[in-house]
């Protein structure tokens, strides 16, 4: 027995503390699956339900998940970096199979795919603040997943006012992607963004879409995209916090 672990003999927080320390060591690996409770309430002198116990306080700091038949695994996360200093920059990368997103995870040598469903609807007060336009009016919602490598990685909702993207190609519920980008395609070019970002926990939704281990925030990323005359759409993503590396790089 170590002295570590002869340190956290008897309570399930010191059960918790020693396997952490061995999972932010590298002691324990990603993927690897973990001893059993018996093995666990023998090692540090506790109780199986003790040892149960501690176990269940690391998945909820989302660092062991459970899989069917009982096997407990520490959890392997394979990040993204989101370099929202090129993301729909004036030289985006879309073309007519992938958009600026999507190209980019292609580049880091990840796998993209989305679903996405189109609705017209009223503008929520918040989306209609953000677009300049009143509550109640049209909007044209483009409700994206955004998955890498067979996992969901974002919620990305785009917002258009109705009076640009009614009878465009932002109003046809399926995954559209043109050279430039298509809000340069129909004629209302975004000039500047404004992005505001804030980390949350995430609502019974967002945990369920997205496969959220019990206790993983989230980080709310909203870019409103303003053209010649003012904003032409806001896009809302919503990210685990624990899969994504935000970078900005800019001149000082």
């Amino acid at each position: 027995m170590t002295a570590t672990d002869q340190t956290s003999r008897g309570t399930a927080r010191g059960v918790a503390d020693a396997l952490r320390k061995q999972i932010r060591s590298g002691a324990l690996r990603p993927g690897q699956v973990l001893p059993t409770n018996r093995e666990l309430a023998a090692r540090f002198s506790v109780s199986p339900k003790t040892a149960t116990a501690g176990v269940d306080i690391l998945r909820t700091e989302g660092l062991i998940i459970g899989e069917q038949g009982g096997r407990r695994r520490v959890r392997a996360v394979r990040r993204i970096t989101w370099d929202l200093t090129e993301f729909e920059r004036g030289h985006r990368r879309d073309s007519h199979s992938l958009d600026d997103w999507a190209t980019a995870i292609k580049d880091a040598g990840r796998e993209p795919r989305e679903t996405i469903v189109r609705t017209v609807e009223p503008a929520p007060r918040e989306i209609a603040e953000w677009l300049r336009i009143m509550p109640g009016d049209e909007v044209v919602k483009r409700a994206r997943v955004r998955w890498v490598d067979s996992e969901p990685f974002q919620l990305s909702t785009s917002y258009f006012p109705g009076t640009i993207a009614r009878g465009t190609l932002l109003d046809e519920d399926r995954e559209v992607s043109v050279p430039g980008g298509v809000l340069r395609y129909i004629g209302h070019p975004q000039t500047a963004v404004r992005d505001e970002i804030s980390g949350r926990m995430p609502t019974p939704e967002e945990t369920d879409i997205l496969q959220l281990p019990v206790g993983t925030p989230v980080i709310q990323h909203v870019r409103i995209g303003h053209g010649a005359e003012g904003p032409v759409r806001v896009m809302v993503t919503i990210a685990p916090g624990d899969r994504h590396l935000l970078v900005y790089e800019m001149e000082v």
